[in-house]
């Protein structure tokens, strides 16, 4: 257990992004703002671990709740179609390829971590969408059987690279090789496919 924290979370824009059609990790049930209400709850009980840098904490969600996030993952087989397509972000960040499984299933969510930012680390790229202390940016569904996710290689190409969108950071090799190893074995499901189960 973490020190515990007492601070504001708020809502970043950027988490809302994950829906139910945007093939990331989503709640069907859970708000942003509630999102947001649990993980203030968890850093003041000091149910969290620092991320990839100062002023990025992981909130680790109570596991009662980990069922109401929705796990985008499927196991990539021989069996696994799948599909590379030019996307963007935002409209102002470099393009990427995104790989997406055609077929598959949705793996069940283990765990869930909240990523949050401080809001001085937003502020250096001009990101802060509230005055809060910390705001909520992402929350990631991991595999049942999993400890942790690692982050993907294009986020920390795009950080480390200092991209536009990107947070500055500098990573160990062994994290470009966990990130690497985890997604030569995961692939997101597309939310087409996702949204007929």
């Amino acid at each position: 257990m973490m020190k515990k924290l007492q601070v504001s979370v708020g809502v970043n824009e950027f988490v809302c992004r994950q829906s139910l059609s945007s093939g990331k990790t989503y709640s069907p049930t859970l708000s942003f703002e509630e999102i947001a209400t649990h993980a203030k709850k968890q850093l003041e009980q000091g149910m969290y671990k620092n991320g990839y840098r100062d002023g990025v904490i992981l909130a680790e969600v109570e596991e009662g709740l980990c069922s109401e996030f929705i796990c985008p993952f499927v196991n990539i087989t021989e069996d696994t179609n799948l599909q590379a397509e030019i996307v963007r972000r935002r409209p102002e960040e470099e393009p990427y390829i995104q790989l997406r499984a055609l077929n598959g299933s949705p793996l069940p969510t283990g765990n869930v971590d909240l990523i949050l930012y401080r809001k001085d680390v937003l502020a250096e790229t001009n990101e802060q969408s509230t005055d809060a202390d910390w705001e909520l940016i992402s929350f990631h569904a991991v595999p049942k059987g999993l400890e942790d996710m690692p982050m993907g290689p294009v986020t920390m190409m795009r950080n480390q690279l200092q991209l536009k969108g990107g947070t500055k950071a500098l990573y160990p090799p062994e994290d470009w090789a966990a990130s690497v190893h985890f997604w030569q074995k995961y692939a997101v499901l597309a939310p087409a496919i996702s949204n007929d189960k």
